[in-house]
């Protein structure tokens, strides 16, 4: 695993020893990375279909509070800041937890390595699952003296928690896919609707389609969807032929009703279908009403990738999505395992690519740490789930491969591009 940053030759050289050792290949309202989402409020998710990572304390874990430090690792001078959900509902705290093990993973692997200097201690905070509990972490990591703040894990705590960061003048990166969360000197390091938009567009025109149109949930991850495929449309030069909106799936036959005409008349021949829960519905239901399959293209997002309604979905066969690379998280789950006892959550890689990013040298030790200019380089970085950037305005941009639904699981038919 690397990650690229401008550097010194030293880092390059530590961080591609990294990736020679760790595999070769670095594998995103609704929480999500890539195709890794859990339902939470606010539109974040986090994947329905991981397995829960048992907790290291017996007992029922107690209501979100916002306490000292959980714990510290890794022996650097940099004081960085994790705050994750460590404690109250059980699902969100067991993300937590996993996403913690992950940066312990990353802390173990920097100071086994001669080639990387150990330039930074985590400080682990509990969140909680609230907003109280994180402005409460937030504030303990800026008296504690903290130069950088990762996490957390929700739109509205990573809202909560950067202002407190904005204040004491630190940087903070966070883990929602919330673009709205994103603001500047708040980062996301999640793969938002914007890249996946991008990338979807620049394959459907180089495959020759020039009919787009959306459906999207009314939701407010749903409308972030929906403003970025008008915003990426326009970038990529298409004029949307229609976009739908709907409330529940009592309204999928309503508006499959609505694009039916513009379908059979060949106005549209690509539909983005980005809302994992209902992408099975709409596929059916463009099939009971007699569009053959193949005649449009189904576009979907990262989210399906994995999700099982998605992949026995027969009215979905051949759609294509887009998505990170899953190398990066195959090759740390080998060692994840021996040393956690469970396979990794599949957000792991995000707290190991945040962890690996605040050691890097020219990065830490820069006189002020985290510098905009530094944080910002158009080069970008290479993480666990491939190359990424940091935009003015906080968002990210993610390369991201394009997939197919095919029998036993998405295949990749286009590779890794920004």
């Amino acid at each position: 695993m690397r990650i690229i940053l401008p550097s010194t030759r030293r880092i390059r050289l530590a961080l591609l020893t990294a990736a020679l050792l760790a595999v070769s290949s670095c594998t995103p309202g609704e929480y999500q990375i890539g195709s890794r989402s859990f339902s939470f409020p606010f539109g974040d998710s986090t994947p329905q279909q991981a397995q829960p990572i048992p907790m290291q304390q017996g007992g029922m874990m107690p209501m979100p509070v916002a306490t000292g430090p959980s714990e510290s690792f890794g022996r650097g001078p940099v004081k960085v800041a994790l705050l994750l959900p460590l404690s109250g509902d059980p699902g969100t705290a067991s993300v937590g937890m996993a996403l913690a093990n992950a940066s312990k993973l990353a802390i173990s692997f920097i100071e086994a390595n001669p080639n990387i200097a150990e330039n930074i201690t985590i400080t682990l905070r509990d969140t909680g699952t609230s907003i109280e509990g994180a402005t409460s972490a937030a504030s303990a990591a800026v008296s504690d003296g903290a130069k950088l703040i990762l996490g957390p894990l929700r739109a509205d705590q990573v809202t909560a928690a950067g202002a407190v960061a904005r204040a004491a003048g630190l940087p903070l990166i966070g883990f929602s896919n919330n673009p709205n969360a994103a603001s500047p000197g708040v980062y996301l390091l999640s793969v938002l609707p914007d890249a996946e938009m991008k990338r979807s567009l620049s394959y459907v025109r180089s495959q020759g389609r020039r009919g787009i149109a959306g459906i999207f949930p009314n939701t407010e991850f749903g409308q972030a969807q929906q403003a970025a495929f008008r915003q990426q449309a326009s970038v990529a030069g298409y004029q949307p032929q229609a976009v739908y909106g709907f409330s529940g799936a009592g309204e999928v036959q309503q508006v499959i009703s609505q694009a039916l005409p513009l379908i059979q008349s060949g106005v549209i021949d690509t539909l983005f279908l980005p809302d994992r829960a209902s992408a099975p519905g709409f596929a059916a239901a463009l099939q009971q009403a007699g569009v053959a399959p193949g005649r449009v293209l189904l576009v979907g997002s990262a989210d399906w990738q994995g999700d099982m309604a998605i992949l026995q979905s027969l009215s979905l066969s051949g759609a294509v999505y887009p998505s990170v690379d899953d190398g990066g998280l195959n090759a740390i789950a080998g060692e994840y395992q021996a040393r956690f006892g469970t396979q990794p959550h599949p957000l792991s890689t995000i707290a190991y690519t945040a962890t690996i990013l605040a050691n890097v040298n020219t990065l830490s030790m820069a006189n002020p740490p985290y510098s905009p200019s530094l944080m910002l380089a158009a080069s970008g970085f290479n993480g666990r789930d491939g190359i990424f950037r940091f935009l003015g305005n906080g968002r990210s941009e993610y390369g991201l491969v394009i997939k197919k639904l095919a029998p036993g699981g998405g295949v990749t038919i286009d590779g890794v591009k920004l």
